[in-house]
């Protein structure tokens, strides 16, 4: 099967690290004392939130953007995303000197919007229940003879996400540690994918989990069927950057084989985790970032005497929502 030829491996994401060294941020791995109490386990969290742009998005967006030929270059770039994926993608563009189209639900929270365009890039607005968004930016991209950047079923795209996960493992070394246990929040699957190729080379025995909030859980029915399954909601959780409708075919052969295992969070679950994140650790996180903490908070993970890590995957928070959550 062609799959079988393109999907990544863990030297793909080692190459991507050599290309995003010195451009993405080492984010850290941070602890608390209380949530270790709470779970029983030794947990620390990888902080994506303090990534550029606010998520582990630009990771791989930098990874595939850097990648394209300078010869291709010029017609630019376009992707389709409710935010994070936006931002990465912008991001990486203007550090590259590319013109770049988001196509962007209408719905998108109002600060994912504003920032992305701040990034110079230009949006085209879609309606998420009526319009295809892939259709959409396919045709932009032929028109303007601009390169598509989908937000997670790409080998590079993989690839440069893992290197959260090479993180990961790098820096638990340095502590003399190795983990038990790493649980990843999933929509399409990238960062999953991504992170247990890094992981699972340079520690066989953990296990990965992905962290899905509840009635988007595609990943956790897909590895119980064997097959890729579909939402049936379009909308209708507070975690937006998790809404995608099934997982990816790349993503899903990997992490069919490297992770599969998946559980859910409800959003009251979510944003009790939100909440603690800001009060211990004075962090903002989104809802969709916070469902692997959820997850360890609520005991969906048994992490009793294991090192842990939960992956805090995005802090691009709509201010009027955040202030609920925290109160």
């Amino acid at each position: 099967m062609e799959a079988a030829v393109t999907l990544p491996t863990a030297a793909d994401v080692d190459a991507a690290a050599r290309r995003l060294a010195g451009v993405a941020w080492r984010t850290p791995l941070l602890t608390s004392a209380a949530l270790d109490a709470m779970t029983g386990g030794r947990v620390f969290l990888k902080a994506e939130t303090l990534q550029r742009t606010g998520s582990f998005k630009f990771r791989g967006a930098y990874n595939k953007l850097a990648a394209i030929p300078p010869e291709r270059r010029a017609g630019g770039v376009v992707a389709f995303s409710s935010g994070n994926h936006a931002q990465g993608v912008a991001a990486a563009a203007q550090l590259l000197g590319m013109p770049c189209v988001i196509v962007m639900p209408r719905d998108a929270p109002r600060a994912k919007r504003e920032r992305t365009a701040a990034l110079g890039a230009e949006l085209v607005f879609y309606d998420r229940a009526r319009d295809d968004r892939e259709a959409i930016a396919a045709e932009i991209a032929e028109r303007r003879g601009a390169v598509l950047v989908p937000p997670y079923d790409d080998a590079l795209i993989i690839a440069g996400q893992g290197t959260a996960g090479r993180e990961i493992v790098e820096d638990l070394s340095a502590l003399g540690l190795t983990p038990d246990i790493v649980v990843v929040t999933a929509s399409g699957g990238g960062l999953a994918a991504g992170i247990a190729l890094a992981v699972r080379a340079r520690v066989p025995a953990a296990a990965l989990y992905t962290a899905e909030p509840q009635g988007f859980d595609d990943h956790a029915r897909s590895f119980r069927s064997g097959r890729r399954e579909q939402n049936a909601a379009l909308s209708g959780t507070i975690c937006d950057a998790l809404m995608a409708r099934m997982p990816g075919k790349l993503t899903f052969a990997i992490n069919q084989s490297l992770v599969g295992a998946g559980v859910v969070a409800s959003d009251a679950e979510v944003a009790a985790a939100v909440a603690f994140a800001f009060s211990e650790l004075k962090l903002v996180v989104e809802p969709g970032g916070a469902v692997a903490l959820a997850a360890l908070m609520t005991g969906k993970v048994d992490v009793t005497g294991k090192i842990a890590v939960a992956v805090l995957s995005g802090g691009n928070v709509d201010p009027e929502l955040f202030t609920r959550l925290v109160a």
